[in-house]
């Protein structure tokens, strides 16, 4: 069972996610959001930008649960920003999904310009407030722009989607600490740094100790840092070993060893 966590408007969302980021559109998502629901994921991750939206909401539909059983998120893409833009794009997406509602809607990226992603925020805002989403939030937001964001707003975002795993690690923790201190849950995508590091020594070592594969070691570092990570796979088994992470915990030392990995070095 997925433990969940509670967002500062008082909905939950599942400790751990399924992200869909390079599946393609048509069987390889399909499948893959499908064999991701079987396993047991509840939180499914897509974006406009992605292409895969109408994918995703087929394999919800034609699975056995119920809507309110999973956790839908997609984002407003950078070229949508705007307040009357932004509407448009979110009822593309609910339309591409063919949901009743979304359960969380992100800003993708804030963009250069303050004022247009501010515009961008009221109209989240609307939309949460009209009940087409459960919750509103942001991805790839600095500290700068989240306190500017909260000086201009009444809503705070839930949550913020960032790059975060160990080799980033020190670059990202003042996005991580702010957050923190400020009620907005973070989201960790490429939490596998896109397995470019799974033979690391340390991780490798670290993963003998419990049995565990390196990714299971990652993801476990992610959530004891506080975040929901998103891993994405179109393989059927790793699927399933990535939700495999609750019965095991990482110790202090090992926390440190692998925050200490951090080059800075982004994935993307």
């Amino acid at each position: 069972m997925i433990p969940n966590l509670k967002l500062n408007n008082g909905i939950e969302i599942p400790a751990i996610g399924f992200g869909t980021w390079q599946l393609s559109e048509g069987e390889e998502v399909e499948q893959s959001v499908s064999i991701a629901l079987k396993a047991g994921y509840r939180l499914i991750d897509t974006a406009k930008i992605y292409g895969n939206e109408y994918g995703v909401g087929k394999a919800v539909r034609e699975s056995s649960l119920e809507r309110k059983e999973v956790f839908i998120t997609t984002k407003l893409w950078a070229r949508d920003l705007g307040f009357d833009n932004a509407f448009e794009a979110f009822e593309e997406s609910k339309n591409n999904l063919k949901l009743e509602y979304i359960d969380l809607y992100l800003i993708h990226w804030p963009g250069p310009s303050p004022r247009v992603w501010l515009d961008s925020w009221r109209a989240l805002a609307q939309i949460y407030q009209k009940g087409d989403a459960r919750a509103v939030g942001v991805s790839n937001f600095e500290v700068s722009h989240l306190e500017r964001l909260l000086d201009n707003t009444t809503l705070p975002p839930a949550v913020n989607q960032i790059e975060f795993h160990p080799f980033v690690y020190k670059k990202q923790a003042p996005i991580l600490n702010f957050c923190v201190a400020n009620d907005i849950v973070v989201e960790a995508y490429s939490p596998l740094a896109q397995a470019r590091q799974m033979n690391h020594p340390v991780i490798l070592e670290i993963a003998e100790t419990y049995s565990k594969t390196p990714a299971q070691v990652l993801l476990r570092w992610a959530i004891q840092h506080g975040t929901i990570p998103i891993p994405r796979s179109s393989n059927s088994q790793r699927i399933r070993e990535n939700l495999d992470v609750f019965d095991f915990e990482l110790q202090e030392e090992q926390m440190l060893r692998l925050n200490n990995l951090s080059t800075g070095v982004s994935v993307l």
